[in-house]
């Protein structure tokens, strides 16, 4: 008796395993096909830089960015951009660009820079730049925030809250190599 119920137990528990796996594979397979339609979004999009000129951001694509979301009136975000522009000089030969995007107007942004020099390309999208890491999976609505984007437009990492150099650098020393 128990021998005849071994093989229908057998491939009912291989059935809801492959049905398990199948299901989990198409729900991330989802995940990165929207993930990639934002970042998409992103690198379509225009913003002005520090000093107002209008820049399109397609000109990162391609790249590995670190996507720094701030604002000139956070203070870990403020304290975080000395790291974040020593990570965009040292990696800047490898295909590798640290963008900030300030949750700003162009007028706070520009002040800002005056005082404190930063490596690399700011924007300033005021609210809008909230929607973008939204997108991106900010769902805490928390700055600072940062995304690592694979040069294939998907996302890599995300972080929440203040990041260092070498929490970073973890993340693209895998990406790189």
């Amino acid at each position: 008796m128990l021998s005849k119920l071994k093989n229908p137990i057998f491939y009912l528990v291989l059935i809801i395993t492959l049905g398990f796996a199948v299901r989990y594979f198409m729900i991330n397979a989802q995940a990165e096909d929207k993930g990639k339609a934002f970042t998409q979004a992103l690198f379509a999009a225009t913003m002005p830089d520090d000093k107002g000129r209008t820049q399109a951001l397609k000109q990162y694509a391609g790249k590995i960015v670190v996507l720094n979301f701030w604002a000139t009136w956070c203070e870990p975000c403020r304290e975080e951009m000395p790291e974040l522009s020593k990570l965009n000089d040292a990696y800047k030969s490898k295909n590798v660009v640290v963008l900030g995007v300030a949750i700003d107007d162009v007028g706070a942004v520009s002040e800002f820079t005056k005082e404190t020099k930063v490596s690399y390309p700011l924007f300033a999208a005021d609210m809008e730049g909230m929607q973008y890491a939204t997108n991106l999976g900010n769902d805490k609505d928390v700055l600072p925030y940062t995304v690592i984007i694979k040069a294939d437009g998907t996302v890599a990492k995300t972080y929440f809250g203040r990041v260092t150099k070498p929490l970073l650098e973890e993340t693209l020393s895998k990406l790189l190599n």
